[in-house]
């Protein structure tokens, strides 16, 4: 337990400077970062671009998909479905899912487990046209092809992997079982290492937050464990009380010290950033509430369909919707209170929309 001393503008530039790193490969980026959350909405990119962006030198619009096959890194739920390093992903499997197959569905995944180790690689078309599996509801209420919610399934419980992406659609190989020496709770233990060392310092209650999502869909198995799972975090973590809030946060770091330097620039992040996805931590930080209303009808919206939150130097005082018309970025920024009088973020605003306009290969 650390003292007294911590104060609320440590922990903002413990938040900002170690999420923020100086750019490196996104090899190495996506060591450190452990998991990138994934989301299809493009406005004007992906979450995963928008957020690889600000970590990994010269990156450019669809890189991660592009360079996929070559990386360490395996499409995945952990917290949320994304990208996660291959390590990562081995500690959650085998994974057993909510719900069991019945013995009929079993079949059929013999069947399609045959036809892909015969293939090596197959699209979901292929595996439909082959079996003919027919169509079942979706969760839009709508109907999808029934082979592709079974490949979907197969994935999930770790029988297959994603080798490539064409067209946005996930092409499937066989997964190759790699055990780990980890026992389960060394093994789950780790998987929390990774929350904590990506969205840290965070409220204990959002650990708990993570801890749920991660048992809920990334180690099902375990999620009978919670309670143990979150005391062995809590031992393992440093933390302080700041006006009544528990902070947790990994050892060895002192948000208090003068290690965490925070630059001038300003920063437009992804709705899923770490350094903003965790809404209760963003309140608390930075004074004001920040939803994502992608999905919140037109006429309800406060602040747009796809806010990014604009960051400056360690504060987040605004937020921007972008848009592409006619190859030209256009920003539309609004902000909490008033703008900056200060010329110095009036150059840093221009030389990030700059910087976004590069990454997405647009027009200076």
């Amino acid at each position: 337990m650390y003292s007294s001393s911590l104060r609320l503008d440590h922990l903002r530039r413990h938040a900002v400077a170690r999420s923020l790193f100086a750019p490196t490969t996104l090899p190495k980026a996506l060591q450190r970062l452990g998991f990138v959350q994934a989301d299809p909405l493009r406005a004007p990119a992906c979450a995963q671009d928008l957020t690889l962006r600000h970590r990994v030198a010269g990156y450019r619009v669809g890189d991660l998909q592009v360079r996929y096959p070559q990386l360490d890194v395996e499409e995945d739920f952990f917290v949320n479905y994304g990208f996660v390093k291959s390590d990562v992903h081995h500690l959650m499997h085998p994974r057993t899912a909510r719900s069991a197959w019945p013995a009929s569905r079993m079949q059929q995944v013999t069947e399609v487990l045959a036809f892909v180790r015969e293939r090596g690689v197959v699209r979901p078309a292929e595996v439909d046209a082959h079996f003919d599996h027919g169509t079942v509801s979706n969760w839009f209420g709508g109907r999808s092809r029934a082979s592709t919610q079974l490949l979907d399934g197969m994935h999930y419980r770790g029988l297959l992997r994603v080798v490539r992406r064409e067209g946005g659609q996930r092409l499937y190989a066989l997964r190759e079982h790699q055990p780990t020496a980890l026992s389960p709770d060394a093994a789950v233990d780790a998987l929390v290492d990774v929350i904590a060392a990506k969205y840290a310092p965070l409220p204990a209650a959002s650990l708990g937050q993570l801890v749920g999502l991660l048992l809920g869909g990334g180690v099902p198995q375990w999620r009978g464990q919670r309670h143990a799972i979150l005391q062995r975090a809590r031992a393992r973590l440093c933390s302080a009380v700041l006006d009544g809030v528990t902070w947790l946060w990994p050892d060895g770091e002192n948000p208090a010290s003068g290690r965490y330097v925070v630059d001038e620039q300003v920063r437009l992040l992804a709705p899923f950033d770490p350094v903003v996805w965790d809404r209760r931590r963003f309140e608390l930080l930075w004074g004001w509430p920040y939803r994502f209303e992608a999905y919140t009808p037109a006429a309800k919206r406060v602040r747009g369909h796809y806010a990014l939150p604009l960051l400056w130097r360690d504060q987040v005082i605004a937020w921007a919707n972008l848009s592409v018309k006619g190859d030209v970025l256009t920003p539309d920024v609004g902000f909490v209170a008033s703008a900056p009088r200060e010329k110095a973020f009036g150059v840093a605003l221009e030389e990030e929309l700059q910087r976004m306009t590069v990454f997405l290969g647009l027009r200076a």
